[in-house]
Formats: C-alpha cells, structure tokens, sequence
C-alpha cells in the first residue's frame, strides 16, 4: 500500500495528498513529524523533511518528485497537458508558486503563526520588498481561467490551492496587508473553487482537524 507521511497541517504534504485524491489513488496516510531524527525517517527522507512517500520500490522525498512520479505512474486522469510546451508552463508555474512564493513567505511563519519573536524591521523589509517583487512576477505567469494554468486543472494548482491562503496570511499578520491582493491576485474566488472539489474539501476538513485542540478527558 501507497503511504504518505507527514502532517495534515503542512501545504507540502497537502499539495502531494491533493493528487493522489484526484487521481483516486488508495493511499494511507502516516504521522510523521518534520526534522526527525529516527533512521526509519532519515532513511526515506535524508534531512528529516516532510512529506515522503513510500511505495512498493522504495521511498520518495521532495514534493514535486512526488507529483512527477505519481503523474507517470497513474497517468489518468491526467494533471499535466499531453504537449510539452504547455507542461513546461505548469512546471514553470509551480517552481514560481513554491519556490519564489512560499519560501520567501516562510520566513514570516514563525512570527505569524507559531509565536515566534517579531522580525526585525530591516529583516522585514526585505522579505516584504522581495515577494511584492516576486508577487507581480507571478501574475504575469497565473491565469485563473479558471485555474491557475488555464482551464483544466493542474499539479499548478496543488500547489496554489495550498500555498496561496498560506502567504496571504502571513502577509497580513505580519504587514498589516494581504501582499497577494494588494498585488493584484485575487486569489479568494479562486481557492473557494477548489475547495467544493471532493478532493479540497478532504485536505481542508482534515487540516482543519488537525488544527483544532485536543478536548481534555
């Protein structure tokens, strides 16, 4: 049996379990706490990251090698276009979503959402100035036509779909303003859509599960 690991509250794990429901792949889901230290984890995942998979040949870190080889293995129904040039674009749009989106933006997490020290001021700054700079860069990219890649949906859109209410947050905690929607990306219609899918509304009653407190005995 196909097993993800990780938690429920992390958008890398959900963008992976976005797919697999999708696709309508059985799968299980693993508790597994990111930056553990116990070799059953390290030996699936050398820096202790969450998500990873493991499947009858092995085990898989790293989100998108995830969707790229889940997309090879259970081809329908598809999340990547049949022409190469326009797999290229859904590529091109996930990296700008993950990597010049979400990881500049997790640099605010600590001070928005796990109480961690504010950041200082020329600190802040600089993260401010790099995704309004980036934010304008990816709406040059995104079409929401209605999905982000177009009008079919997308590994893109695994990623967007998790990512995006994520930065908005933590912009406005920490900037007093949602720098996406003060950037002109109005991402709020967007995310309710996918959220009515089946397979949305999954990894958010299940993330919102996770999220709630525990009741006392």
């Amino acid at each position: 049996m196909l097993t993800l690991h990780g938690l429920p509250i992390s958008n890398y794990y959900n963008k992976v379990k976005l797919v697999l429901l999708e696709k309508g792949v059985p799968f299980e889901e693993v508790h597994a706490a990111t930056h553990s230290t116990e070799e059953a984890v390290l030996g699936a995942s050398p820096l202790g990251k969450i998500p990873f998979l493991r499947c009858d040949e092995g085990a898989i870190c790293e989100s998108q090698p995830m969707l790229e080889w889940i997309e090879a293995k259970w081809p329908e129904p598809a999340l990547m276009p049949a022409d190469a040039f326009a797999a290229a674009k859904v590529r091109e749009l996930t990296t700008f979503i993950d990597w010049h989106l979400e990881i500049v933006a997790r640099q605010l997490y600590g001070q928005a959402f796990f109480g961690a020290a504010p950041l200082s001021e020329s600190n802040a700054a600089r993260i401010r100035k790099q995704l309004e700079h980036n934010i304008a860069a990816f709406k040059r990219l995104a079409r929401f036509s209605p999905y982000v890649a177009g009008d079919s949906l997308t590994q893109a859109d695994c990623a967007a779909f998790n990512h995006l209410p994520l930065i908005g947050m933590a912009t406005k905690i920490v900037f007093g303003e949602d720098l996406l929607l003060a950037g002109g990306v109005d991402y709020k219609g967007y995310v309710k859509m996918i959220s009515e899918r089946p397979s949305g509304q999954r990894v958010s009653a299940d993330r919102k599960a996770a999220t709630q407190p525990k009741a006392k005995p």
